[in-house]
C-alpha cells in the first residue's frame, strides 16, 4: 500500500503533535552533536562541567516552549511565513534563557563559540524540516488525500465567501460538500445546495462530515442552536461565522477576551505590530539593514550619484519633501533629486514620459535609486524598510475624503518598500482604483505583520529593481 493510499485511509492529524515534538528532539539532540564536531572535532570534551546538564536543560526547555506556545498549531489556511515566523520565535526566547541558565549556574566552561554553532544548526534545520513538511503536506493534500469534508449552513454571501477560501487552493486540504438553507439562490452558489435545514441531520447520519461552517444571522438562534446540537450528535466540528457586518464593513477582526475571558470583546482588527516584541523585531531589523545600506553603498554609490545629478541639471542634489508619516504627523522625507527645480513638485504626481524628469533622474526612477536617501529617515526613525509608502500631504487630504479607510495605513510608520509595491501598486495613480488597491494592500501589511514577511518583501523589491518595473517613472 503506498505513502499516500495510507493518508486516505487513516487521519493522521492527531498525532502531527506527537511527532512534531519527537523529531524536533532528533533535530535540537542532532545540533547538539554537530557542535561538539564544529569546534572539537571530537567528543572528548562530553564531559566539561555543566555540559550534559545544559543539553539536557535545552531538550526539557524546548519541549515546554512547544507545549505552552502551541506551536505545533497547523492551520490549513495559514501562510508557511507565519509558520516559520513562530517557530523564530519561540527559538529566540529558548536561546535567551539558555544563556541565562549559562550565566546564573555559573558553567564558564562551556564554549560560547559551541553554543553559536549550535544555534546556528538547530535553527537551519528547523527551518529545512517546516518548509519541507508544508511542501509534502501541500503535495498530499493537492493529491486529494487528507482532506476533510465539509458542508456550509447559510446559502448568502458570508456563506459563498467561506465557500471560496476553503476551495481556493487544493492544498488546503478542504472538500466543499455543498449548502443547507431554506432559502437560496443557486446561481450565484459555487457548490450545490444540498437541502433545506430539515435536511441536515439526514445528511449528517448517511454522510462522512468532519466540519459544518454556520454562516446564520443571529436572529437565527434556534436553528443555530439546533445544529449545534447535531453535530454533537454525530461528532462533527462545528465552525461559527458570526457576522461582523452588522459593526463594521472590514473583513478583519479580533477578538479578545475581558475579565478572566468571561466577556468577549470585539476589536476591528489585528495589528501585530501594537505588541512590544514585534515592534522591537522590526526596529532592530530597520536600524542594522539601514546602517549596512548606509556603510557598504552609500561610501561608494552616493559621490557618483551626487556627481551625476549636479552635471545634468541645476539645483540642489536631495529633494525634500513634507510626507504623511506614523499617526498621520507630518515628517521631511528625503530623495534624490530627480525633476528639474519646479514649482508644482509638491502637489502635482510624476506621470509617465513626464517633461519635468531629467535624464539622470529617468534612470534613477527606473532602478528606485532615487529613494536610497530614504534609509537615513529609517534611522532617524520615521520610516521603515517596508511598509506603506508615505504619501504627500495634499494626496492624503485628497484621498482621505475619498477613500473611508485609507487613513487606516498610518497607523503604522511608513516604508521605503511594501506589499503594494511588490504586488504592481506603485507610480502614478490614474485612477481611483488604483489607489483602492494600494490601500487594500496596505492594510492587509498592517494586519498580517511578521519578520519573515518584511524580509519576503525586501528579496522582491531587489528582484523587481533588477527585473525594472513598467510602473517606475
Amino acid at each position: 500500500m503506498s505513502i499516500l493510499k495510507i493518508l486516505a485511509t487513516y487521519r493522521f492529524s492527531r498525532y502531527f503533535k506527537l511527532g512534531f515534538l519527537v523529531w524536533d528532539l532528533v533535530l535540537l539532540n542532532t545540533s547538539i552533536v554537530v557542535s561538539f564536531l564544529f569546534v572539537y572535532g571530537n567528543f572528548e570534551k562530553v564531559d566539561v562541567k555543566g555540559s550534559k546538564a545544559l543539553s539536557l536543560l535545552a531538550n526539557i526547555f524546548w519541549i515546554s516552549l512547544l507545549l505552552y506556545k502551541d506551536s505545533f498549531r497547523i492551520v490549513r489556511t495559514e501562510r508557511i511565513e507565519a509558520i516559520l515566523y513562530r517557530t523564530i520565535r519561540i527559538l529566540m526566547i529558548h536561546s535567551a534563557v539558555i544563556a541565562l541558565f549559562i550565566v546564573v549556574l555559573d558553567y564558564g566552561e562551556i564554549s560560547r563559540l559551541r553554543m553559536v554553532y549550535f544555534y546556528s544548526t538547530f535553527f537551519i534545520l528547523l527551518m529545512i524540516f517546516r518548509i519541507l513538511f508544508m511542501k509534502l503536506l501541500k503535495y498530499v493534500r493537492s493529491r486529494g488525500f487528507n482532506f476533510r469534508k465539509v458542508v456550509i449552513v447559510g446559502a448568502n454571501p458570508m456563506g459563498e465567501r467561506m465557500n471560496r477560501i476553503l476551495s481556493k487552493d487544493l492544498t488546503y486540504g478542504y472538500r466543499v460538500m455543498g449548502f443547507f438553507d431554506d432559502e437560496s439562490n443557486e446561481t450565484e452558489l459555487k457548490a450545490p445546495v444540498l437541502g433545506k435545514f430539515e435536511d441536515v441531520e439526514n445528511y449528517l447520519s448517511s454522510n462522512q462530515i468532519d466540519e459544518m461552517y454556520v454562516a446564520l444571522h443571529i436572529n437565527q438562534i434556534e436553528v443555530i442552536n439546533k445544529l449545534t446540537a447535531l453535530c454533537e450528535r454525530y461528532m462533527v466540528r462545528i465552525r461559527y461565522i458570526p457576522d461582523f457586518q452588522q459593526y463594521t464593513k472590514t473583513n478583519r477582526v479580533e477578538v479578545v477576551f475581558y475579565g478572566n475571558g468571561n466577556i468577549p470583546v470585539l476589536m476591528l482588527r489585528k495589528e501585530p505590530l501594537e505588541i512590544n516584541f514585534n515592534r522591537i523585531v522590526k526596529q532592530i531589523f530597520d536600524f542594522c539593514f539601514s546602517l549596512l545600506v548606509i556603510v557598504l553603498v552609500f561610501s561608494w554609490l552616493f559621490p557618483i550619484l551626487i556627481f551625476l545629478i549636479k552635471i545634468n541639471s541645476r539645483g540642489p542634489v536631495f529633494f525634500v519633501q513634507e510626507r504623511s508619516g506614523r499617526d498621520n504627523k507630518a515628517f521631511p522625507c528625503f530623495k534624490f533629486r530627480t525633476m528639474y527645480v519646479n514649482h508644482n513638485a509638491d502637489s502635482l504626481q510624476a506621470t509617465k514620459n513626464d517633461s519635468r524628469i531629467t535624464k539622470v533622474g529617468a534612470f534613477l526612477r527606473r532602478t528606485s535609486m532615487d529613494e536610497l536617501p530614504q534609509f537615513l529617515n529609517v534611522l532617524l526613525g520615521n520610516m521603515s524598510v517596508v511598509g506603506p509608502r508615505p504619501h504627500m500631504l495634499s494626496h492624503t487630504e485628497q484621498y482621505s475624503e475619498l477613500i473611508n479607510n485609507f487613513l487606516v495605513r498610518q497607523y503604522t510608520k511608513p516604508g521605503i518598500t511594501g506589499w503594494a509595491q511588490v504586488n504592481g501598486f506603485r507610480g502614478e495613480t490614474n485612477q481611483l482604483s488604483d489607489m483602492v488597491g494600494r490601500v487594500e494592500h496596505d492594510i492587509w501589511y498592517l494586519e498580517n505583520w511578521s519578520f519573515l514577511l518584511d524580509l519576503k518583501i525586501v528579496y522582491l523589491t531587489v528582484v523587481s529593481v533588477f527585473r525594472g518595473d513598467e510602473n517606475a517613472y
